[in-house]
């Protein structure tokens, strides 16, 4: 199933951003949103995978929003200001331009996993669900290579209070995938432990491969469908 393509540009924290939304219909329909979305579909074709479960009937109709990374490394990086953004205007005007069914779920990896799980805790009810894929959650103990990065200081602050934290107000249902031999996987563990012990039903799937666009578009499925049937169920 090809599917079409609908665009939206977004002004977010001084700069335009031009989001690309896949449907496979026009009716009302549920949305994944997807975190450096181009790179997503371009490497790891995201839009042609979900062209082939909406046709094999796998998967109900869905619309995919392709949102790209803009100052990935400030943005991405556990920005308060971002993820306000995104919950407040990316997705308010994503809504604008096409019917959504439902709460949004959000794709993201790396760093832009990191940024969607922000956005999710900081504003409660933005989200029906997260797939979240080699996420850099740092914390010192594993991470401490990364201290160069320019927020690295922000993202440990962010991630232990996650850690430290007894629940949340919104627990979603989260999918993580990590390759086992990467230098994420301690993190990840971590974080899968701390989201499952706060309610979010959190599921990591450790895969074979490194971090990049080519295994994480190897390791969306099963775990993906898995997912989005979950919150799509009463849809």
């Amino acid at each position: 199933m090809a599917g079409s393509f609908d665009a939206v540009d977004v002004r977010v924290l001084g700069r335009r951003i031009a989001v690309r939304i896949w449907s496979p219909g026009e009716s009302s329909l549920p949305l994944l949103i997807a975190h450096d979305g181009p790179e997503y579909d371009e490497r790891a074709a995201l839009t042609r995978c979900a062209g082939a479960l909406v046709e094999r009937e796998a998967l109900p109709p869905f619309r995919i929003a392709l949102v790209p990374p803009g100052e990935r490394d400030e943005w991405y990086s556990a920005s308060a200001l971002y993820g306000r953004a995104l919950c407040h205007k990316i997705v308010p005007a994503l809504r604008e331009q096409v019917e959504v069914a439902g709460l949004p779920v959000g794709l993201g990896a790396s760093l832009g996993a990191l940024a969607l799980l922000q956005a999710q805790r900081a504003w409660p009810g933005s989200f029906a669900g997260l797939f979240l894929q080699s996420g850099s959650f740092f914390v010192p103990r594993h991470d401490r290579h990364e201290s160069g990065f320019p927020r690295y200081r922000r993202i440990v602050r962010f991630v232990r209070g996650v850690l430290r934290a007894e629940s949340h107000s919104d627990p979603v249902p989260v999918m993580m995938t990590c390759a086992s031999e990467e230098e994420n996987i301690h993190n990840n563990r971590q974080m899968a432990a701390a989201l499952g012990a706060q309610g979010y039903g959190a599921t990591l799937v450790e895969v074979p491969g490194g971090h990049d666009f080519e295994s994480w578009g190897e390791a969306l499925q099963p775990s993906l469908t898995e997912l989005l049937l979950r919150v799509w169920a009463p849809l």
